[in-house]
């Protein structure tokens, strides 16, 4: 019994820091024009790929870019830091 309790916590763990809220497009230029966030120009080479979508979020008391990468023809998700 103690080991499945265990194993819930560390899946909820997992998946807690992994939860972001996203910005709105007006939230994301104010934070980019205001320099706590880097612009989605500045991250796109580091992807490896061509970026389909892209959400600029809060996380852990930084910025990440949420984004949808198109890599050899499959759609990945890539999660890049976009604190200053």
């Amino acid at each position: 019994m103690k080991q499945i309790f265990a194993l819930i916590f560390l899946m909820l763990a997992a998946v807690v820091p992994a939860q972001a809220a996203c910005l709105s497009q007006a939230e994301a230029r104010q934070a980019v024009a205001s320099g706590q966030a880097r612009s989605l120009g500045s991250v796109a080479g580091g992807v490896g790929g061509e970026i389909v979508k892209a959400q600029l979020c809060r996380q852990g008391g930084g910025y990440v870019y949420r984004l949808q990468v198109l890599k050899n023809g499959k759609v990945t998700p890539v999660t890049v830091n976009a604190s200053r």
